[in-house]
């Protein structure tokens, strides 16, 4: 059963409204994954279409709804730009790209591309939960190095790196959350800025650049579609599969007032894989110690009883504070009176 929810475009003009005062490597063949420990809760979950916990308690949140800090944690390590982040049992996994040579916008195209490839590296941060580095694992090759959405399927992880770029190229990879074995899972050419398995079909879904475009292959990596997202609101940058063919995905887009002043805009969706019909969405008006919407790249949500967690870490390792990994609860949660 799902709530009523507003069209888009008057849930986006309330959340302007909300926040207008807000300033802004060659990788060996696929092998079978080992159940990683102390995650039954999140294991695939076959014919089964029930949506997972945290999307039931999501259709509960409105723009009202109170987000409390119950944690900020300093990452006391090198973090680069995050972009993605899925909590699996005791551990996260945060994906992040370190920027050595930024990229440079061209006057005109140069071989259809708008900017440089730059130099960096892809990085996929192993932590505990209570912030602490466990493993650094390097992805991509050459001008493939931008990390992006990080989804868990009950048994793999799942991170595209793409070149840093629009209408570039990407690499799909998976990793083993036990012994955190990459491997390569299929190319394609454009950029992907994240991936979720659907634990139904075994079809893979991802979205573009901006999330502007909807991908979907087979298990194979071949493209089955390919749909223009239908919604303005926001930008996914990272997103989890969430039971039922669906995902919820988190992001931010920059707008700018009547005065000229620019400001991020964040917010949370539930789509659906099969039609991308927005099932529900909500602005998320929080913000960093940086000023940045706290859905501005990676985040992720939990549920626990009747408590809905979310977990963010939107500012870069070189900003004010560095990069801090917030925790937010909205609680108690009910879905019907």
């Amino acid at each position: 059963m799902r709530l009523s929810l507003p069209a888009t475009g008057a849930l986006a003009a309330a959340a302007l409204a909300l926040t207008g005062s807000i300033a802004g490597v060659s990788a060996p063949a696929a092998q079978p994954a080992k159940e990683a420990p102390g995650v039954e809760a999140q294991q695939r979950t076959g014919g089964n279409q029930k949506l997972t916990p945290e999307a039931e308690l999501f259709q509960a949140t409105t723009r009202s709804t109170a987000w409390e800090l119950v944690e900020k944690l300093s990452l006391d390590f090198e973090t680069y730009h995050p972009q993605g982040m899925t909590v699996v049992g005791e551990r996260i996994y945060l994906s992040s790209v370190e920027i050595i040579e930024p990229t440079v916008k061209y006057e005109e195209p140069v071989d259809g591309m708008d900017r440089t490839a730059g130099v960096g590296k892809g990085h996929v941060f192993v932590l505990t939960r209570e912030g602490e580095l466990i493993k650094d694992i390097e992805l991509g090759e050459g001008d493939v190095y931008h990390p992006g959405g990080v989804d868990f399927d009950g048994e793999k992880l799942w991170v595209p790196v793409a070149e840093y770029r629009p209408d570039s190229a990407s690499i799909v990879y998976t990793i083993d959350p036990e012994t955190l074995e990459v491997t390569e899972q299929f190319r394609h050419d454009d950029h992907i800025g994240g991936v979720v398995r659907d634990q139904q079909t075994g079809q893979i879904h991802g979205v573009s650049w901006g999330s502007r475009d909807f991908f979907a292959w087979n298990q194979h990596g071949k493209l089955k579609d390919e749909t223009l997202n239908p919604s303005h609101f926001f930008d996914y940058q990272d997103c989890d599969y969430s039971g039922g063919r669906t995902q919820l995905c988190y992001g931010i887009t920059n707008l700018s007032n009547d005065a000229g002043q620019s400001f991020e805009l964040g917010g949370i969706a539930l789509t659906d894989l099969r039609t991308h019909e927005i099932l529900h969405e909500v602005p998320v008006p929080m913000v960093s110690t940086a000023g940045h919407t706290i859905t501005r790249n990676p985040a992720a949500l939990e549920a626990e009883g009747d408590v809905l967690r979310l977990f963010a870490a939107p500012d870069d390792g070189e900003e004010v504070a560095g990069t801090e990994l917030f925790v937010y609860e909205a609680a108690p949660l009910s879905l019907w009176p």
